[in-house]
């Protein structure tokens, strides 16, 4: 007994100074991101307004539905879903490393063959076992757990920065939707005018009937165009219905009140370091926890192929009654201290070691290719906000010189110096150039969403979680 006893504390002694070597966590991100922006940078605001942003936008309705959509949207409410389940998968993996505890009753009567008569016995027990964790196996997997749930609260935040993403999108479609409606019904309202003077002039014989055809035919191309605008602004209306759970006449009307859709004021400042702009990304930070739980759950397995300790314990009590008698036959114990040791598994667990160790390196590899795609996204926006911002110019001088075009033709048509074919090609240019700007302002709003989102709305690791994932 005494040798056993002092090779379990041999063995415990050496635990701490035996532990396997957990394989190296990921390159930092540092090391990964680029030194510098190949894109240009907008250098207006400060990046401590990231994270509020759509309030900064000074448009009440677009918070109040970014809010709704927060509130129904399944996507938040899937992550927060996960990241209860890690909290609960925390507790587990921690549980593993404190005593466990078990009480039991029992009560029975009846005869035995040393007492034919009928007696009552009456036992409970606590029992007591502890692993004693000499090589770091259920400290490891606890290190997973905790790297999960760091990273499933990242998740969480990632969800919310898209969903809002998203609402602001469509949000800012449906307005640019509707202003290019305004387009389209001034520009039919304009064809119908002409068709009526044509028609006019085609009875009192003045201008030929092929030349009313004509302008009738504009004039119904352009009501065309206003049915297929119409329907596209429903679609988009629907779709902010179904992203918000709005009833459809309420939120039709609180948009049409509203105020007219302006340009987003200037993104916060992106940093010239990448690798300070990245690390504000929820999605980095997961994959980054994610290798961080896969190097705790290698040297996990790799603890597996060691000994175990178990620590167990046990206090009884047992009253035995039968004619008034009453025999006390209560016990204690401490122990016993028994030692598992893997001889042969059959190559268990060195195949566990080997599936641990091919995870961690999956994902370290997915890891370095979401900073590389993280990398590709901010530079998309960046470019898609310096491409913008240069085209407008040139659109505002375009709808400039053809809309002085298309009024000095259209003058010269109502005094007969200038044909219905050549009003048209004028107002065809017009329509197209007052088009390509609004579609330019579009993108433009849509590339700071896209920025906004590349940087992570905002997010820090140290951002509150939802409440239901505190409790």
């Amino acid at each position: 007994m005494r040798r056993c006893t002092t090779l379990g504390l041999c063995l415990l002694a050496a635990g701490c100074s035996l532990l396997p070597q957990q394989a190296p966590v990921a390159a930092p991100l540092d090391s990964l991101a680029p030194p510098a922006w190949n894109a240009p940078l907008p250098h207006e605001g400060s990046t401590a307004a990231l994270n509020r942003w759509w309030q900064s936008l000074g448009d009440p309705l677009l918070v109040e539905l970014i809010d709704a959509a927060e509130q129904v949207s399944p996507t938040l409410a899937s992550a927060g879903s996960r990241l209860l389940q890690a909290r609960a998968a925390l507790g587990v993996a921690d549980a593993a490393n404190r005593p466990a505890l078990n009480a039991s009753l029992s009560a029975q009567r009846g005869v035995n063959s040393a007492s034919p008569i009928a007696g009552t016995a009456l036992q409970s027990s606590l029992d007591a076992s502890w692993e004693i964790d000499l090589f770091g196996a259920n400290r490891a997997a606890a290190g997973a757990a905790q790297a999960r749930l760091q990273g499933t609260g990242a998740q969480w935040h990632e969800a919310r920065v898209s969903v809002a993403a998203e609402t602001a999108s469509s949000y800012f479609s449906w307005r640019s939707c509707r202003q290019l409606l305004e387009v389209v019904q001034s520009d039919a309202t304009s064809r119908g005018e002409t068709a009526r003077l044509s028609d006019l002039s085609a009875r009192a014989g003045f201008t030929a009937p092929a030349v009313a055809a004509l302008a009738r035919a504009s004039a119904a191309e352009g009501n065309a165009r206003i049915t297929q605008q119409r329907s596209q602004c429903d679609s988009t209306l629907k779709a902010l219905v179904a992203l918000t759970a709005l009833p459809e006449p309420t939120l039709r009307q609180r948009l049409e009140s509203g105020t007219a859709h302006s340009t987003p004021p200037a993104m916060p400042a992106v940093s010239t370091l990448p690798a300070e702009v990245l690390s504000q990304r929820p999605d980095l930070y997961t994959a980054e926890r994610e290798v961080a739980a896969a190097s705790a759950e290698l040297g996990s397995a790799q603890a597996q192929r060691y000994p175990r300790l178990m620590l167990n314990g046990q206090i009884g009590t047992l009253n035995y009654s039968t004619q008034g008698n009453t025999v006390d036959l209560s016990t204690w114990s401490v122990g016993p201290v028994s030692l598992s040791l893997p001889i042969l598994d059959g190559g268990r667990r060195v195949a566990n070691v080997q599936a641990a160790e091919a995870r961690y390196h999956e994902a370290a590899a997915l890891y370095r290719a979401k900073v590389r795609q993280a990398v590709r996204e901010v530079e998309d926006a960046l470019l898609s906000l310096a491409s913008t911002g240069a085209q407008q110019d040139d659109a505002q001088a375009a709808i400039a010189g053809y809309g002085a075009s298309f009024n000095a033709t259209q003058a010269r048509y109502q005094v007969g110096a200038a044909s219905l074919p050549e009003l048209e090609d004028a107002r065809r240019i017009t329509l197209a150039a007052q088009t390509t700007l609004l579609q330019l302002e579009l993108q433009r709003t849509q590339a700071w969403i896209a920025l906004y989102r590349a940087l992570g709305g905002g997010w820090h690791a140290d951002a509150p979680l939802p409440q239901t994932a505190q409790q």
